[in-house]
């Protein structure tokens, strides 16, 4: 499968760099899917996002939007030997164009951390995760549902994009009240560590555990 990576028009970037103008997009419009949910590509396929709320760069220029999710009930979770995956369908996984494998050093793999300067805040993805529980249909408590990104911040995945983002369920024979924790985190950082040290490629990671995050390790010979 193909990962599609999000392209920003010119005249955007020029207005976004400039911060004098406006770029005329809002949720919902041309990028945006039936019903007003993102606009999926085919199964298991990561595509590209809408040019709304673009991070660009460090620092005041970086906005976030509350994205439109799916229509509520449109999404219906899978399993893998007990454990949640996405519905690709309605989350295919989406990368940031920043992060390439030439890129790596200066992104993903810098010392002092990447992630922490691109994650949206919670005024963000609060109203987002609450919709997509709705699209997903999960009914548990958000407070031990993880807001997940299907292709990590760590392994290049977009912060804010639709297509990228689920409410991820607790594992099974989670104890109540604890908080999230799940099985997909340390897949993960493993994956992140593969890339950032070359036994595996970036592209290589993101294909893994947008196909199946249970199965990405031991598909790239990791586990």
């Amino acid at each position: 499968m193909e990962l599609v990576r999000r392209a920003v028009p010119p005249v955007l970037l020029s207005c976004l760099l400039l911060a004098g103008c406006s770029s005329g997009l809002q949720p919902g419009s041309a990028t945006s899917g039936k019903d007003g949910g993102p606009a999926a590509g085919p199964s298991g396929t990561a595509v590209s996002a809408g040019a709304v709320g673009i991070p660009v760069g460090e620092g005041p220029l970086k906005t976030y939007e509350v994205q439109r999710q799916p229509a509520a009930g449109s999404c219906r979770y899978r399993y893998e030997k007990g454990e949640p995956l996405e519905d690709t369908s309605c989350t295919p996984g989406a990368t940031s164009p920043a992060v390439t494998q030439a890129t790596l050093a200066s992104t993903i793999c810098r010392k002092g951390g990447y992630t922490r300067g691109i994650r949206p805040p919670q005024s963000v993805t609060g109203p987002e995760k609450r919709a997509n529980a709705a699209s997903y249909g999960y009914t548990g408590r958000l407070g031990e549902a993880e807001y997940d990104h299907l292709i990590s911040l760590e392994l290049g995945g977009d912060p804010n994009d639709a297509r990228n983002l689920w409410v991820e369920p607790p594992d099974p024979g989670h104890k109540q009240g604890t908080g999230v924790n799940n099985k997909k985190d340390p897949v993960e950082s493993k994956l992140h560590s593969a890339v950032c040290s070359g036994k595996t490629t970036l592209k290589a990671a993101q294909q893994a555990i947008v196909t199946d995050w249970t199965t990405a390790l031991s598909r790239l010979g990791l586990s």
